[in-house]
């Protein structure tokens, strides 16, 4: 029978996937990635397309496992802290006795008859505990960088959410300027046509100089193309969001249009002084960063431990069937030690090694420092700059707009033709639109800089998992954000009060 299972095992080969192999994985795949959602029922709202986002999103799934992973393997870290405990049973026996006689080591004759002290059929039981020492401290350290790993997962879990919020804000706004483009520009091309068609004619009879029949059916097209441009770059912005919200990419929905008080860029109540100070402490990069940093010290005092002879302390409690013993049970308890001498001559190498991971931790953290440093003046500088821009974008808009005022009335007076009405509704249109993409700019610039600080969108404690529930309270939050209110991982902040330390690996209850 054993040579029957190495002759198969030898025998087996690569077996490829086939078509039902693939078809089923796909099924089970669409079927999994969009089960147990809440439907979309409404117009998406900014607060529910980030809910949506950190409750389905795929990537931000996978983070949460990852972190249940750790934690996992933390839990049976702490195992490896205790003593071994080991049971053995088992029964024995032979086709004849285990006999043996004696021998006279001078004069080689046989001194004894043969003689056995082991019965036939044998049964026995051990239960044996065993601790060592220097295990003991080894599995210590380890468990200790177990837990830190844990905490890194976690805060790689809170920049992924940093960064789908952020992606969600983008393509929101990029969405909001597609769908207002949508629903005008549709009409408004229809009305160029119509008035290219009219230039055409104009010129064909003469009504006109061909230069200046040709000069306007060139502005026409260069406002159509324009018109053209921006709706293709942010034709994709829907599809980014659904993607985003782990909705299927070709579904259709609606986000919810702002009203004219919407479109103004909330104030930043904080100052970069202020803005350091919390990015070097909240970042979750920086703070994995020193995590890491804990873990290769752990390394070190590890190579450090392993030096160190090994102590045991062991006892146990045996059984045996064997009637031929005059105790079938009996108790035993020891003491031993052992060292690998050779140890001594690695330990250099080891502890080097170690020492070495332990300084290019700390130097990655010391650069990624800078690096955060110069995030944060970079996000608030492009703040101001976007914040600017949107003002400056914002009034030329009005000013377009009451341009159009102006033509429709000059039109309506003269009972000319609508084309200097067409030309300045398409300037009004262009001038809306890059409006609306300078305020997604300004929004998205704004929530940068709350990424470059650390500042967490979500509370510790959402009272239910439902779509609702998060996004009332990513709302509460980020209300809070224009109030100077930060939640910085576990703990609320007042900008200039107390900081508090954070419960390390505080998660949410929603995950």
């Amino acid at each position: 029978m054993l040579l029957g299972g190495v002759a198969g095992g030898c025998a087996l080969e690569p077996t490829p996937l086939t078509q039902k192999d693939t078809e089923a994985r796909i099924q089970e795949d669409l079927d999994s990635i969009f089960r147990e959602q809440e439907p979309v029922d409404g117009p998406v709202t900014l607060h529910e397309a980030m809910a949506r986002a950190v409750m389905y999103n795929l990537d931000h799934r996978l983070t949460v496992m990852e972190e249940a992973l750790k934690q996992r393997q933390l839990d049976l870290s702490r195992y490896d802290l205790l003593p071994r405990v080991m049971t053995e049973a088992g029964y024995r026996s032979r086709s004849n006795f285990n006999a043996s006689s004696s021998q006279d080591v001078f004069t080689g004759q046989e001194t004894l008859t043969p003689s056995t002290s082991e019965e036939r059929d044998i049964l026995s039981a051990d239960l044996n505990v065993a601790w060592n020492v220097l295990d003991f401290g080894v599995s210590y350290f380890t468990a200790r960088q177990q837990a830190d790993r844990a905490l890194i997962a976690y805060e790689q879990r809170r920049r992924v959410v940093h960064g789908i919020i952020q992606d969600v804000r983008s393509a929101y706004w990029r969405a909001v300027a597609a769908q207002r483009l949508a629903k005008q520009v549709g009409p408004l091309l229809e009305r160029v046509e119509k008035a290219r068609k009219d230039s055409a004619r104009i010129q064909e009879l003469r009504l006109e100089s061909p230069i200046k029949a040709l000069t306007y059916r060139r502005t026409l097209l260069n406002a159509k193309r324009k018109l053209q441009d921006l709706r293709r770059d942010l034709s994709l912005a829907k599809i980014e969001l659904a993607t985003l919200m782990n909705l299927p990419p070709d579904q259709d929905f609606e986000v919810a249009m702002p009203g004219g008080a919407s479109l103004e860029v909330p104030e930043l109540p904080l100052e970069p002084q202020v803005m350091e100070d919390l990015a070097l402490a909240y970042r979750p990069e920086l703070r994995r960063e020193q995590y890491q940093a804990r873990v290769s010290a752990d390394e070190t005092r590890k190579a450090l431990v392993r030096l160190l002879p090994g102590l045991e302390f062991h006892t146990g409690y045996h059984l045996n069937s064997n009637d031929f013993l005059v105790n079938n049970d009996w108790a035993d308890y020891g003491v031993r030690v052992s060292w690998n001498l050779l140890n001594l001559l690695s330990a250099p190498a080891r502890i080097e090694h170690a020492e070495s991971q332990e300084k290019v931790a700390i130097s990655r953290r010391q650069a990624l420092s800078m690096a955060v440093l110069s995030q944060v003046y970079v996000s608030y500088r492009n703040y101001q700059q976007a914040v600017d821009i949107f003002r400056t974008n914002a009034e030329v808009a009005d000013v377009e707009t009451r341009i159009v005022g102006h033509l429709r009335k000059e039109s309506q007076a003269r009972s000319s033709g609508e084309l200097a009405v067409i030309q300045g509704e398409l300037n009004a249109l262009i001038a809306k639109l890059r409006r609306d993409l300078a305020f997604a700019r300004a929004r998205n610039a704004l929530g940068r800089v709350y990424v470059t600080v650390g500042a967490d969108p979500l509370p510790d404690r959402v009272e239910a998992a439902s779509v609702a529930a998060v996004s009332q309270a990513i709302r509460t939050t980020l209300d809070g954000w224009r109030n100077g209110e930060l939640h910085m991982r576990s703990v609320k902040l007042d900008i200039g009060g107390e900081q508090g330390e954070p419960e390390a690996g505080a998660t949410s209850e929603l995950f």
